[in-house]
């Protein structure tokens, strides 16, 4: 199944946004390349968090998005 990126943004705003989407019973798929870096002991700038989730459940969310 096709996963469509649907936010990009600070790990404050993705929690944000991710509660709205979890109220609409959508769990998204994050991808938080800081996180993954640092776990994993390398340094990373990128504090960019995204959020995907797949494309039967975009719509029932894409009112948010769009």
């Amino acid at each position: 199944m096709e996963e469509v990126k649907i936010f990009s943004g600070t790990e404050i705003e993705a929690m944000a946004f991710e509660q709205q989407l979890l109220d609409r019973g959508v769990e998204p798929i994050k991808k938080n390349g800081f996180e993954s870096a640092r776990l994993a002991g390398f340094g990373n700038l990128d504090a960019t968090v995204e959020l995907y989730v797949t494309e039967q459940d975009y719509e029932k969310i894409k009112d948010l998005v769009e």
